[in-house]
Order: structure tokens, then sequence, then C-alpha cells
């Protein structure tokens, strides 16, 4: 959740994750994994830019057009006996939610991995209400032991080592202490197993809804979300209103580009298109579906930014991103880290925080690039900067340096007296000393910079001087720098 009092806590918590050397192993090791499996997923597909291309311009024609998708996907599902409920924010949603788990009566809630319940606070909404949510995603589990949140879009416990999974289950759950992923896993699963048994309410996400049916799509490797909608007698899916596409012919092209961007695989152990409630006696009694809000609909009227309700959440930005690989998905204090995060949760969650999150990027374009609908990201991440900037809340101390830095060049004589006296005074600036060390803290910019950077020294004398004393006229012959009236090697050097 983000600390709206703290302008500078991204810089704290990715200081503080780069000093956990265990977890920045971790977080490289995994997203490297997933990059290589994406990498060779991609390899044997021949048009993945015309997939790219074609999902990314249904996905505009959706968000041009979604308040009318938006009443064709309730009018669908609606005739196919799901009740679709409309929530402006967090807080709406939770109470659609609380409803409903007062109805099911008593027993566990299960829940499915879900984003848009992160992102809304949905278990501690549940847990302040005295009702027991219950995550039955293996990653989801072990953050949900270890009081954390996720830090990734698809691998939410990929800064997590295997002991430190050990720790956890040893700690919450009183087990025999074992490392081995293969033993973890079945200690987790017999403890899920009980509550599917025993839940009266399912709560899932969906990866994407089709107007034209009604429908929505949940993927996943475990198998816990079939049972997380399928056994409890109510299921409730809480789905982000722009995960909409429009055709279920549309669907086929999603299915290519989400695994293989996502995990590396061309299409994950398990999909679930779930439309309406079943006669039968088979699946839940009820289905109902939350359409959530929360800030998007004010997204969409950003020209450029609008662009970041495209996102299908593969992660892919996040494997390929220098500083989330560096940091971690934590130090970005809210649910969606990574590059991704940087752009939207600035709309989802105001404050001088979230005006820096667009600042936790090197502009090196690898997260459009891996994009599997194009979104331009660095495009939003300039636009959310300037606004920050315009807006007062951000640039202050750059605005008076560029200003400061324009005056002295474009006046000769400032700037021979600023390169005299950054001669003077470099050897307190970019030492190692304690004398260096205390005065580049006092310069947050530059004692962050030089952390892990050598900065080269000014040299002893200006090329104007040089110029001066040997450079100029015949020092610079048309015959070239081997000619016998070339400067000399000592010269240049000064």
């Amino acid at each position: 959740m983000l600390d709206s009092h703290a302008p500078h806590a991204f810089r704290d918590r990715a200081r503080s994750a780069l000093a956990n050397v265990k977890q920045v192993a971790a977080v490289a090791k995994a997203t490297n994994t997933i990059s290589e499996r994406r990498a060779g997923a991609l390899a044997e597909v021949p048009d993945w830019e015309s997939w790219r291309s074609r999902a990314r311009d249904i996905k505009a024609h959706v968000l041009e057009n979604l308040p009318e998708y938006l009443e064709q996907f309730e009018e669908r599902a609606t005739a196919r006996g799901v009740t679709v409920h409309w929530a402006r924010d967090g807080k709406a949603a939770s109470k659609i939610v609380f409803d409903l788990a007062e109805r099911a009566g008593p027993g566990p809630i299960v829940k499915a991995k879900s984003m848009v319940t992160e992102e809304i606070e949905l278990n501690h909404a549940l847990e302040a209400r005295d009702y027991e949510p219950l995550e039955t995603d293996l990653g989801e589990r072990i953050l949900q032991l270890g009081g954390q949140m996720p830090s990734h879009i698809v691998a939410p416990a990929l800064h997590l080592s295997r002991d430190d999974v050990a720790d956890i289950f040893v700690k919450e759950l009183g087990v025999e202490r074992t490392n081995v992923p293969t033993e973890l896993t079945a200690i987790a699963r017999r403890l899920l197993r009980e509550s599917f048994a025993k839940a009266s309410l399912g709560i899932s996400g969906a990866n994407f809804g089709i107007a034209e049916t009604g429908s929505i799509l949940v993927l996943e490797n475990e198998g816990n979300i079939r049972l997380a909608t399928s056994v409890p007698k109510i299921h409730v899916a809480l789905m982000g209103i722009e995960k909409l596409i429009p055709r279920m012919a549309d669907l086929g092209l999603y299915l290519r580009l989400l695994p293989r961007s996502g995990t590396g695989q061309r299409l994950t152990v398990y999909q679930s298109i779930l439309t309406g409630v079943d006669d039968s006696q088979e699946g839940p009694e009820e289905m109902h579906v939350i359409l959530v809000d929360n800030g998007r609909a004010d997204l969409l009227a950003h020209p450029t930014d609008r662009q970041t309700l495209s996102c299908i959440r593969c992660g892919a930005c996040q494997n390929a991103c220098p500083v989330y690989r560096a940091v971690g998905g934590h130090a970005y204090g809210a649910v969606y880290g990574g590059p991704i995060g940087a752009i939207l949760t600035p709309h989802l969650a105001k404050g001088e925080q979230s005006a820096e999150l667009p600042y936790a990027s090197s502009l090196c374009s690898a997260c459009r690039d891996v994009c599997p609908v194009k979104i331009d990201i660095p495009k939003s991440l300039l636009r959310l900067r300037a606004q920050a900037v315009n807006d007062g809340r951000r640039g202050r101390l750059e605005k008076v340096g560029f200003r400061a830095w324009a005056r002295t060049m474009e006046n000769p004589g400032r700037y021979r007296r600023f390169l005299a006296t950054g001669r003077m005074l470099q050897g307190a600036a970019i030492g190692k000393g304690f004398t260096s060390r205390a005065v580049q803290r006092s310069i947050s910019p530059l004692g962050a910079w030089m952390e892990t950077r050598a900065p080269r020294p000014l040299a002893k004398r200006s090329f104007r001087e040089l110029w001066n004393d040997g450079l100029s006229g015949e020092g610079l012959s048309k015959d070239g720098p081997g000619h016998a009236n070339a400067p000399t090697k000592e010269v240049l050097r000064g």
C-alpha cells in the first residue's frame, strides 16, 4: 500500500532491496529463467509481430467503445444466469463480496489468484469483517502465510528462495522442515484440499471477459482455480472493466500471446471458460461478476496513458526491466511493480509517492519491446514525469539546476569561472574519503548516482586553454594530426 506521506519511499525501499543479496539473486534467477523460456517460445512463432499488432488494435478498439462492450457483456451474462455488479472503487467491490459471503454462510472463503483483489486489498477487508479468505494459488498462499504482498504479476513469490518458503511453512503451519519443492507443494496441497471441501464462497479474477457471450476466461497451471470456481455454492469473479475483448473468436489470439509472454509456455495447463450457471448439479448454484472501475474510467480520458488499460498482465515488462530485476516488486510499494506499475499506480493511487514511480526507469525501452500488446510504456513514463513537474510535485531541484546550467552555458565568462571553481572543489565532491561522502550525501542525486559509479574528474586544462597554447592555427592543419605541425601527445594531455 502506497504511503502518500513518504515522497522518497521508493528510493529507500530500493536501497534496502539492493542490500538483500539473497533476494537480488532470487529475482535475477527467476526473471532470467522466464525470459529465456519466453525467447524459446517466441522462436517458434514466425508471425509474432503481426499477432502483437492485431492484439493492440483490438484492445484499442475496445477502449474506444468500452461503455457499449460493458453493456453487451452485462446483457449476455445476465441472460445466462449470471448476476453482474458494478463497483466504482475497491470499497464498493468489497461491500458486494461481504454481502455474498454473508449469504453463503459459514465456511472458508477460497480465493484464486487475482491481481484486482490484491489491488483493492480484498483480503484485508474480509479479515476485518472476521471472514477467513484463503489463497489457493501456491505462490499467493506462501505470501499470505508470510504476510507479504505479491512481488510479480505472474510469479508472486519469485523473490523467495526454497529456504525462505521452508521457514514460512515451519513457522506458520508447524510442519517438519523441508526445502524440497515437491514436498513443500505436497504439504500445501494437502491443507488446501481440506479447505476446498468446506468452502462456501469461491472468489476469482478473470484474465478476459468476452462481450459477445458474457463469458470470462481464467488461466492457470495448478488447477486450484477450477476448484475455487466450481466447488463452493457461490462463485464471484472480480474483473477490471478493461479486461473485455469483443468476440470469442478473438480469444485464440490472446491465448497465443499471454502464456508465451508470461511464462514461456505455448499454453497454460488449464484454460477455463465460464459461461453462466449450469442447471445440472455440477458447478456453483450462483455466479456473480463484479466489474471494477477503481480509477480506470478516469484513465480513459488520457490520450497517452489510456493504453495502460490494454495490459493483459503477462509480466513480461517486469522480466525485461533492469530496474525491476535489480530491486524486485516490493520496492514499488504497490501491487503492480515494474514498468507497468510505474504508469498504472499513479492513476490508481494519487499522492507524492506515486509521482516518484515514473522515475523508477532507465527509459531503455525494453518494456515496450517485449509487451505483447505494444504498450508504449516509455512514452507514458515521460508524460507522467512531465505532469509531476508541471504540478510542482517533482522537479524543483532539477528546474533550479537546469536554469543555473543555462545561465552558465550562455555566458563565456561564467562558464570559465564555473570550470575553475569545479576543478578546485571536485576533490571534495567525487573522492572516496569521509568529507567527500558527506558532500555527496548532502546532494541526494549525486550521492545516489555515485554509489555504483566512478565519475571522471575534470581535466586540468580546458580545451580552450589547449587551443590557445598550440591547437590553433597550423596545429590543426588540413594535413591532419599526422602533420609535422600537429599537436604532440604532451600538449593534448596538458
